[in-house]
């Protein structure tokens, strides 16, 4: 038997797995935009914030429904307790978390919402340990406990006079995360009853509803007369939801997901750089020690492969 079982740099499995590397980087790099696209979509073009969100809900469904109608035509039939699982999955996970979101970045700014976001893996421990009969370990309650005090930091806990301005803001983010752990639960309960595509489609046709059925039309029919609100919002729908998604998808076929959900973690780091380069957004030195914190506790909950 041969003694090197490195893989040689030319061979094809060493170029899909560069490829995957590549499309997992660019998941990363997508979902990092979305603050600043929220931004401006609500700042610049004064769009109500929940429109935003219903309409990039609304899109990335009918840019996958459109897709799914050709490629997959026969993936759109579900039964009726798929459905009934959508309809919480569109409400809670895609409605409540899109909500959450951009309604911490346009309070407290892009770089904390990106950070406090990324509390979301400590939140699916607890909500897997409570709800799903998963094991709550040692490691798991070390990665809650630098949440935490990580969250605390990017609050800016010791200066109470910020903390009372921003509370808000704050709690918006922490909800950001929180939701996002409901997605990530709701998704996993959801492909137990029907496909991951279908469920991601149904899902955000529901949330987009769900979202946009209390909103004012005159004010959002007016700002969507503007051709860099549309530019903006197809802009949003092809990049952090939808091209995201699928990017992702693909990357995973040839990257463990241990090193996938790793990458990603470079999402708040992107967002904050483009915050800072874009909006003029700082960190402090304690905000960013408060992001390595959250880092560190999601490497700590990243999956590990099985030994054999």
């Amino acid at each position: 038997m041969p003694t090197n079982t490195e893989p040689n740099s030319s061979s094809p499995a060493s170029g899909s797995t560069a490829r995957g590397y590549a499309l997992v980087l660019l998941a990363a790099s997508l979902w990092a935009t979305l603050g600043v696209i929220y931004h401006f979509l609500a700042r610049t073009y004064g769009m109500p914030p929940l429109a935003v969100a219903g309409l990039r809900a609304g899109l990335g469904g009918v840019i996958l429904l459109i897709g799914l109608l050709a490629l997959r035509r026969s993936w759109l039939r579900i039964d009726r307790r798929a459905a009934r699982v959508v309809l919480v999955y569109g409400v809670v996970g895609i409605a409540f978390f899109y909500a959450a979101y951009i309604n911490a970045i346009l309070t407290v700014g892009v770089a904390v919402s990106a950070v406090l976001l990324y509390t979301a893996p400590a939140w699916v421990a607890l909500l897997a340990w409570r709800f799903l009969g998963e094991q709550l370990t040692r490691t798991h309650l070390i990665a809650l406990t630098l949440t935490l005090a990580g969250s605390a930091l990017v609050a800016q806990i010791y200066q109470p006079g910020l903390l009372r301005v921003n509370a808000l803001g704050i709690l918006w983010g922490l909800l950001s995360g929180f939701s996002y752990a409901l997605w990530s639960v709701f998704n996993k309960v959801g492909v137990r009853h029907t496909n991951p595509w279908t469920l991601q489609c149904y899902g955000m046709l529901v949330g987009s509803a769900a979202l946009l059925l209390f909103q004012p039309l005159a004010p959002l029919a007016g700002a969507l007369q503007d051709p860099g609100a549309a530019v903006w919002l197809l802009l949003l729908a092809l990049g952090p939801t939808v091209g995201a998604s699928v990017a992702y998808a693909a990357g995973v076929r040839t990257v463990p997901v241990s090193v996938a959900s790793l990458i990603a973690t470079l999402e708040p780091v992107l967002a904050a750089l483009l915050a800072f380069l874009v909006l003029g957004e700082t960190l402090g030195l304690g905000q960013i020690a408060g992001g390595a914190l959250i880092l560190l506790a999601v490497w700590l909950l990243r999956p590990r492969a099985s030994r054999t």
